[in-house]
């Protein structure tokens, strides 16, 4: 769906938000910077703010006399990579966090975080010419891959720890017509949303139902984050703000893939995952703040955390908001700032169309 919409320009302030959200180290386990971050800022828009023992940041704005209750989960964790072994001349092997594609390793710079400060590392592998023929065509194992620090072995061994995280070392930048590129946006973009979302509704007098904004933790090993959270919540509705795969770049096959485009607008999850009422006032919403959406088909669990919401005691009314992005699980993910305005206004509008009442059973049309 294209349509031309009133585009506002992202606020320093909420950009710089996002910045420091994305760069703050968070791999699967690891997240209490990105933890510190979103913190800081719900604190001076929500009614409370809490860290549960997985992790995971909730922050609530209540309503008077709420019957229903929404939660927005944006998951902060990214992959990453884990030291596993120091080798005695210095050189650091080690395990993926997450889904971490090998073939984009060799010759990255990365950032080892240990307890005494950040390090650069180089990733490090024989170079094309010391390679046999036949194994150029083929993707180098991770256990074939090392990281040097360039340090020599009894001194790497005085700041890295074993179990230590490791993330790609890469700037959050601004590039092209309004888009943006870094490591991490899957999924800390989701929890940056939720968090303007919340703070959006607080400056048009609130909602007639609770809103909490889970910043939750362990998405990529699991969903651990957003069952924990979903269950201890216990929210009527839950909506997982992601990203989802743009297909508007070569060798997609949209027959296959669907047809998502960066800059047209955060993509509606519709399918088994979804209660279909939901997904008719999220398009609802759309259609009220006068923002671009385009519909995503998800026929089976969409690997989110509206899996482990919809599934969350006796079930939940479950959602999925996402948007497009190119390149995930690389250093370099790319999306569109419009579509990140328009998830903040949609969204907005959604919970200020909500009652009490609302039912969200599904029904056959009368």
């Amino acid at each position: 769906m294209s349509y031309e919409w009133k585009r506002e320009k992202m606020k320093k302030q909420d950009l710089e938000f996002l910045k420091n959200l994305v760069e703050a180290p968070s791999p699967s386990g690891y997240e209490a910077p990105a933890a510190a971050v979103l913190r800081e800022r719900l604190e001076k828009s929500a009614d409370n703010v809490s860290t549960n023992v997985m992790g995971s940041v909730h922050a609530e704005l209540k309503a008077k006399g709420a019957k229903q209750s929404v939660m927005l989960a944006g998951h902060i964790d990214e992959i990453g990579l884990m030291v596993n072994y120091i080798s005695p001349e210095g050189y650091i092997s080690f395990k993926a966090i997450g889904g971490v594609d090998a073939a984009i390793l060799p010759g990255m710079r990365v950032m080892v975080h240990t307890a005494s400060g950040d390090y650069l590392g180089v990733m490090g592998r024989k170079p094309i010419h010391l390679i046999e023929t036949e194994e150029r065509t083929n993707v180098t194992k991770i256990e074939k891959l090392f990281i040097d620090m360039g340090m020599g072995g009894e001194e790497v061994k005085k700041i890295v720890r074993i179990g230590d995280c490791i993330t790609f070392n890469i700037d959050f930048v601004e590039f092209g017509k309004d888009l943006i590129v870094s490591r991490a946006m899957d999924d800390k973009m989701g929890a940056w949303i939720s968090a303007r979302v919340l703070e959006e509704v607080k400056a048009r007098g609130g909602a007639k139902v609770d809103l909490i904004v889970a910043g939750t933790v362990q998405e990529e090993v699991g969903l651990r984050g957003g069952e924990t959270s979903a269950y201890g919540i216990d929210p009527t509705i839950g909506i997982a703000v992601e990203v989802g795969h743009a297909t508007d770049y070569p060798d997609i096959d949209k027959r296959n893939h669907g047809e998502n485009i960066v800059g047209q607008g955060p993509i509606i999850g519709r399918g088994p995952n979804i209660n279909p009422v939901l997904f008719d006032m999220l398009v609802a919403a759309a259609e009220k703040a006068g923002v671009p959406y385009q519909i995503g088909a998800e026929p089976r669990g969409t690997g989110t955390d509206a899996n482990a919401i919809q599934l969350s005691r006796g079930g939940k009314v479950a959602g999925v908001l996402s948007v497009p992005l190119r390149y995930m699980h690389t250093p370099n993910e790319v999306l569109s700032k419009d579509d990140l305005e328009a998830s903040v206004k949609l969204l907005t509008e959604f919970i200020l169309m909500l009652e009490n009442e609302t039912d969200f059973t599904p029904r056959i049309a009368q």
